[in-house]
């Protein structure tokens, strides 16, 4: 089942079209990152999925509802989705629980306080100040806020900027426990590390239009790419393109006696990968 259906979206301030007829479909269950440098059209087209901005053209349909005309009169729609945005701004004055009980009180069917605190790993801070938590403490009660609902969808912007890469390996680890759970996920990042630990699928998007939906894996024929094997021989570094780093490894093997020194194969990464599409689309 479709959690998400676009067709033809468009999207235009004044003379600049932000988003050219955008199609696009996430399933239930799966967590979906929307990759794009600045500029691209990928936080108008989620401000239009969560019904913060209109469209000029086009049809979008949110766990079956229109965002632009249903999704605003409809409690029962905004009870299904939790939003996590880039920066929130909330009463520093509260407890981290005092505010996850007061915004559980605008949902028909909340998830317990405490376990939402327990799943976010603010046991130890339940009781103190928001304005009292760290940066990265503050993005999680960030997140508190937007499950607290209970959501079947979950948007998620930027969430893990400015984290330590410990606080965001943790992040991942709650973020998954949320998709195996059942919560269908959409996650805009910069970091693609985190689009490859997490998302099912990822789609680029510039200039407005998305150029390729695929899993990390394949995006950009990234699964089949050249393959880089390195080594070293007579204290010279050497490195050789190939198709087929196993066969071209076995075939090396008898010129050294046992080991190849500081041997290597790699594939392009993601970000490779990224960053030549968005740069092909630039040109």
């Amino acid at each position: 089942m479709n959690v998400i259906e676009v067709a033809g979206l468009r999207k235009s301030y004044g003379d600049l079209e932000a988003v050219r007829g955008i199609d696009l479909s996430i399933t239930k269950g799966e967590i979906f990152s929307l990759l794009g440098p600045n500029g691209a059209g990928k936080t108008t087209t989620v401000e239009i999925l969560e019904g913060f901005r209109t469209r000029n053209a086009g049809e979008v349909k949110v766990l079956g509802f229109d965002p632009a005309t249903q999704g605003h009169a409809s409690r029962e729609w905004r009870n299904r989705i939790g939003i996590v945005l880039q920066s929130t701004s909330d009463a520093g004055d509260l407890t981290v629980y005092e505010t996850i009980s007061h915004f559980a009180g605008y949902y028909s069917n909340p998830r317990n306080a405490d376990e939402v605190i327990q799943a976010v790993g603010l046991e130890e801070k339940s009781k103190e100040l928001i304005r009292s938590l760290s940066g990265g403490q503050r993005r999680r009660l960030d997140v508190a806020l937007g499950i607290v609902g209970n959501p079947e969808l979950l948007f998620l912007d930027e969430p893990t900027t400015g984290f330590d890469p410990e606080a965001r390996r943790a992040f991942w680890s709650l973020i998954n426990n949320l998709r195996n759970d059942g919560t269908t996920i959409l996650l805009t990042t910069h970091y693609l590390d985190e689009a490859e630990a997490l998302a099912d699928r990822v789609a680029v998007i510039n200039h407005g239009q998305i150029i390729e939906v695929s899993t990390p894996d394949h995006l950009g024929g990234r699964s089949s790419s050249m393959a880089t094997v390195t080594w070293r021989e007579n204290g010279e570094l050497k490195s050789i393109e190939t198709q087929n780093p196993t066969a071209l490894v076995s075939s090396m093997s008898p010129q050294f006696a046992g080991e190849i020194p500081e041997l290597s194969i790699t594939r392009p990464s993601l970000e490779d990968i990224y960053l030549k599409m968005i740069g092909h689309a630039n040109e």
